[in-house]
């Protein structure tokens, strides 16, 4: 059997997928679309993790003056003659990407966008030698390879860098700035946020709105950032977001695309929960997987063909708009959408594709927008003005569910004497008060209902909820099983203690030198609970 293609994990440059021989989701078909637009300015915002600066390496082997034809071979794009023969590696190319500016401070900051500047510079050093340059354009070049430049250098970099290559090649440039608005996400949390608008507005105005020498500029990131915040006055820009139907299905894989890799690795039976796991987020009128987490839970079957699904899309970010959003529910009484959400129903809203970073935490309704644009909701469909949101898959919902736990663990933990008169409850046999305390506790949380997923995990928020009370008591020793009811709350009660006399789960404490052994049943469906008491048998009693 022959060897299979290593999986393009962290290999974000086409030409070293392409050389190497990694497994290659085709989506050149992006370049005939650009090129049969009219647009000469066009931002992608897309979530994380889902192929954006793949796309602008992608562009950047094509159209780059020496471009090699051979890494398309074979390719959607190379079927289209003409397009290729017209605009294959006939322009200079500046490609920069903005997502190492995330410094603490404004000056550090500043630091760090001049060393873009300066090592995209570097790759242009052959413009000292050109005998197209006067003396004047080599000094200004020379200038933009110190990170220290002064600030109108700074400002004028990419459209300086754009006029000197049109005068040394005769060719108009393509302009390529990838995740443009990490250094703003940076900022604000950092506090330098308006000196940041400030550097990145002066920036594009002169790269993108008065730059003779720009023959098509393509800009990626995750928001759409208010045009009065940063793209003043830009006529020639056009904004595609996750709502557009155009180019929908070229960032993040189909679900044919997803089938045709697992059927390659020998995983077709995968299918179901990579689907259950990975799919559900949609981009204009295409359902579409996150291809990160495709890619790197294919790698670890093929390691272990038993591995259950991971979180590897929220491992890689703090997930601070969750957090945020979950608090701001909990506080403001609006608790049933999250359950709605979190049980897999959808809530209409209306969504601001426009913002600025300082709006997005200002209030709820600019907070469902930021969840909306990022990727942790998606759209089922349109109702009038209103978008139907819905948690894409059971990934983006496990998030969900942690934050929903930490705020719970937070408030009980400040709630200690509620905690202790529940301890005391359970300690005493008094069945009576503890159901009476927990069914408060239930009352104040925001519930997870079984519709989303199976049975058993919707279990896990119960046992979460009662190990994280228990779990402030010092000196407890807590353990959990996971068995499912039926919504039932008195059989299912009395369903718990008949477990524990067939498991006889009091025999490990009996083993640790318990004497006196309290045996509970307890059912919980959606804010209500049950506690039953079992009769203590006689060794037991005293």
């Amino acid at each position: 059997m022959p060897e299979k293609k290593p999986l393009p994990i962290g290999t974000e440059f086409f030409d070293e997928l392409r050389k190497n021989e990694y497994y290659y989701v085709d989506k050149t078909g992006l370049i005939v679309e650009l090129l049969r637009s009219p647009s000469k300015v066009t931002l992608f915002t897309r979530p994380r993790r889902f192929g954006k600066t793949l796309a602008m390496t992608t562009l950047k082997s094509f159209f780059e003056i020496g471009a090699d034809s051979s890494l398309f071979d074979g390719l959607e794009i190379s079927r289209e003659k003409e397009l290729c023969e017209r605009h294959m590696g006939k322009y200079p190319v500046v490609f920069v990407s903005l997502k190492g500016v995330d410094a603490v401070s404004f000056t550090r900051a500043r630091e760090q966008m001049g060393s873009v500047i300066a090592e995209m510079a570097d790759r242009l050093s052959f413009l000292e030698r050109s005998g197209s340059l006067e003396e004047g354009d080599k000094e200004r070049f020379r200038v933009l390879r110190h990170y220290s430049m002064t600030e109108q250098a700074m400002t004028d970099s990419f459209r300086t860098i754009c006029r000197l290559l049109e005068k040394h090649y005769g060719r108009k440039v393509v302009l390529l700035i990838d995740e443009y608005d990490v250094p703003l996400q940076k900022a604000f949390y950092a506090g330098y946020y308006d000196e940041m608008v400030e550097l990145i507005r002066s920036m594009f105005a002169q790269a993108l709105k008065t730059n003779d020498s720009l023959e098509r500029a393509v800009l990626t990131g995750c928001l759409r950032i208010s045009k009065e915040s940063i793209f003043t006055g830009m006529n020639n820009l056009r904004v595609l977001t996750v709502s557009d139907p155009r180019f929908c299905g070229y960032f993040g894989f189909t679900d044919r695309e997803v089938r045709q890799l697992l059927e390659y690795y020998g995983l077709p039976d995968a299918w179901d929960v990579v689907r259950e796991w990975y799919d559900g987020y949609r981009f204009g009128n295409q359902e579409i997987y996150c291809p990160w987490d495709v890619i790197n839970y294919i790698d670890l079957l093929r390691t272990d063909p038993q591995a259950p699904p991971q979180n590897f899309w929220a491992n890689s970010s703090s997930n601070d708009a969750v957090r945020e959003f979950v608090r701001r529910l909990d506080t403001k009484g609006m608790a049933g959408e999250l359950e709605a959400l979190v049980a897999g129903e959808t809530v209409a809203r209306e969504i601001r594709q426009e913002l600025t970073y300082r709006e997005m935490y200002t209030t709820v309704e600019n907070l469902w927008s930021l969840l909306y644009m990022t990727g942790y909701l998606t759209a089922r469909e349109q109702a009038g003005s209103r978008l139907m949101l819905t948690i894409p898959n059971m990934e983006i919902r496990e998030i969900f569910r942690r934050q929903i736990m930490d705020l719970f663990r937070e408030n009980t933990e400040k709630d200690g004497e509620t905690v202790s008169q529940f301890a005391e409850a359970l300690r005493t046999g008094d069945a009576v008060r503890a159901e009476e305390l927990l069914d408060g506790f239930l009352r104040r949380t925001v519930s997870i209902r079984d519709t989303f997923v199976k049975r058993e995990l919707q279990e896990n928020f119960y046992h979460g909820i009662l190990l994280g009370i228990l779990g402030f008591k010092g000196g407890w020793y807590v353990t959990s099983n996971y068995e499912t009811g039926d919504g039932n709350l008195e059989k299912g009660a009395e369903q718990a203690l008949a477990q524990i006399e067939k498991k006889r789960y009091d025999d490990v404490l009996r083993d640790e030198g318990c004497g006196k052994i309290w045996k509970y049943g307890i059912a919980c469906y959606k804010k209500r609970c049950r506690v039953a008491l079992a009769v203590p048998f006689p060794q037991d009693a005293g």
